[in-house]
């Protein structure tokens, strides 16, 4: 339970399918009276049984909340993927959440499915009773594939109950969909094989059967009875209609429900079939009929319409976020007309752009950094930070307050280069197909949005570091010659700093020669860096820290400075050092400044030769006290 509230998941693909659509609108109407909440995962394309890949898309259901839910529907039939499934189910049986597979079959988990084979016999007897035909062929689905088969033995058994010898030319292939249907029934032509009939084992390969016969002058059903299978709406919109045998939703819609609320009453539950209902139509030579037409079309007219202008603002947002420079800027552009009723959540390490969110580890739990970045009842003010609450823990008032209104929650992966970067969280208030239709461009504007700007500001981040690494004198990370005049040149250049003091620091290791050829090369470079390290904290931002190369570093400082106490702060560092470094010589150094007036007439290199040789007047020093000692 979700607070008082007990939560369904229903795992599926296509919430956009009028099919899919209907059935979640059936459930949830039923599920609500009960004080029950739906929350639908699912993908935006079916997996299509590609078991050796699984796209990132799928890491929806890895956001299945186990721990809340009172029990799980998995649509099999509709997510394509017995990998996908069985690992719900595997989940599922951890955590003690019981789980209905509909149009699947799994061991040790109970089913609601149509009859296939009885629904498909239906269709398939009414054209060997009631029209009576004698030289059928058959449009199979995929060879091998379970439901084919099935479909080919009814064929098979029906042609021996009524005395018609099955050869093997009587079937062809079509693979389920249209372009494999279309170029099998074209060799089934061209092959010359006398039929009157087609018993075809779905409804998509019905009406492509029914389109290549009227383009080869084969009138349908005068010269030829053509059949379907499965009720789709699209046979509805042929010429002609197409005869089938409808598994319709509802019927499957209502079982579900039943068995859910079974579930919750704390009964168990049993394998449950559905009959498929008998639907004659114009293709068989039986009367027209047509189901429920008006409201049909109009779905299909409003959704046509309105997406052309849907898509056209989706990919200006998408664009729009690719060229951001901050995350605060990319999440503002979902700020629109277009994304209401969602909240998107995205892994916080995407924009770690230090690192390359995309070259992480694949198997890493993706789902324990998700943050809250935009929510469309609550955006940003003008100014404000882009909000990151974690999900749930941060969220859970704002998912509670959306979950009490009644209406699904649907939840959609982001993913990018096939690598999950967060979900998107989808709380309509009504049931109205094009809002439900828009949410895979939605989720695609979005992933390809924030992917894009990822992969954008990753560039950047990468040639920022290269550059810096270009600057940089690789020992002492201090500025290399060519990047200290790049820098220097817009300091003195600056109207700010014309008139200005202007003061150079110059320091040189002490007897680095000594130490190199006493303690190695690997010591002296030690000791190089020390002197380094203490030159830039002793000097203030903004100076300008640099190496040449050999054991000189020096800095520029614009602006009032005491030069004695920079050279003290340098050397109190070093003795700091020395004190714990634990080596048996000491890191010491000798540093000459020079301090002029920043002015037209200056000369970088004629100070930086001064201040040279005030250092080396230094060391001077020290060498003849050293020698009096």
């Amino acid at each position: 339970m979700f607070r008082d509230r007990k939560v369904i998941a229903l795992c599926t693909s296509r919430v956009f399918d009028s099919q899919i659509h209907q059935l979640i609108q059936i459930i949830n109407e039923n599920i609500k009276q009960q004080n029950c909440s739906m929350l639908v995962y699912a993908l935006n394309s079916d997996a299509y049984w590609e078991e050796d890949f699984i796209s990132a898309e799928a890491s929806v259901f890895d956001l299945i909340p186990y721990p809340i839910l009172d029990a799980i529907l998995i649509m099999d039939e509709a997510i394509k993927s017995r990998t996908i499934s069985q690992k719900i189910i595997n989940k599922a049986r951890e955590n003690g959440i019981p789980v209905i597979v509909v149009d699947g079959q799994y061991d040790g988990v109970p089913f609601i499915k149509f009859d296939y084979e009885k629904g498909f016999e239906l269709i398939a007897r009414h054209m060997f009773e009631e029209h009576h035909i004698k030289k059928p062929i058959m449009m199979a689905g995929i060879p091998g594939n379970t439901f084919s088969q099935t479909r080919e033995d009814i064929f098979k058994k029906l042609c021996k109950e009524f005395g018609i010898p099955f050869e093997e030319g009587m079937i062809a292939y079509g693979y389920f969909w249209a372009n494999p249907c279309i170029e099998a029934m074209n060799e089934v032509l061209k092959n010359g094989r006398e039929f009157d009939s087609v018993i075809c084992a779905n409804d998509i390969m019905a009406i492509n059967v029914c389109d290549v016969l009227s383009k080869a002058g084969i009138r349908v059903p005068d010269d030829v009875l053509v059949s379907g299978f499965d009720g789709i709406e699209e046979a509805y919109f042929t010429s002609p209609f197409i005869s089938t045998a409808s598994c319709e939703t509802s019927l499957l819609a209502h079982a579900c429900y039943e068995n859910v609320l079974r579930i919750l009453n704390g009964e168990t539950i049993e394998d449950t079939y559905i009959l498929p209902k008998l639907l004659p139509n114009e293709s068989c030579g039986c009367p027209s009929f047509m189901k429920d037409s008006k409201v049909i079309l109009s779905v299909l007219n409003n959704n046509f319409y309105r997406h052309q202008d849907d898509y056209r603002a989706l990919y200006k947002i998408a664009s729009d976020m690719h060229t951001c420079h901050s995350n605060k800027e990319m999440i503002g552009k979902l700020n629109h007309y277009q994304m209401q009723n969602l909240l998107c959540f995205v892994n916080r390490e995407c924009f770690e752009f230090s690192k390359n969110y995309f070259l992480k580890d694949t198997d890493k739990d993706w789902t324990k950094d998700l943050f809250l970045v935009y929510d469309s009842e609550n955006p940003p003010e003008e100014g404000e930070e882009t909000m990151f609450r974690s999900y749930p823990d941060q969220c859970g008032n704002r998912l509670y307050e959306i979950v009490k209104v009644g209406y699904p929650l649907i939840f959609n992966a982001l993913d990018y280069t096939n690598k999950p970067i967060g979900f998107l969280l989808y709380h309509f208030d009504n049931y109205t197909i094009t809002n439900y239709s828009r949410t895979t461009g939605i989720t695609n504007a979005i992933s390809l949005g924030i992917g894009g700007y990822i992969n954008s500001a990753n560039q950047r981040s990468l040639l920022a570091r290269m550059d810096e690494m270009y600057k940089r004198d690789a020992l002492t990370g201090l500025y290399n010659r060519v990047a200290f005049q790049h820098v220097f040149r817009e300091l003195r250049f600056s109207p700010e700093n014309k008139g200005k003091e202007i003061t150079v620091i110059m320091s040189d290791l002490d007897g680095l020669k000594y130490i190199n050829d006493h303690f190695g090369h690997a010591d002296g470079d030690n000791a190089i860096c020390m002197v380094a390290n203490a030159l830039k904290k002793a000097c203030p931002e903004p100076a300008v820290c640099a190496r040449f190369g050999g054991d000189e570093v020096f800095a520029v400082l614009i602006g009032d400075c005491k030069p004695e106490n920079l050279v003290q702060c340098i050397n109190d560092e070093l003795d700091e050092y020395n004190k714990t470094s634990g080596l048996t010589y000491f890191v010491t150094t000798s540093s000459g400044t020079y301090t002029t007036t920043l002015n037209e007439s200056f000369d970088i290199l004629k100070a930086l030769k001064i201040a040279d040789e005030n250092m080396y007047e230094v060391k001077k020093a020290k060498k003849a006290a050293r020698q009096n000692s």
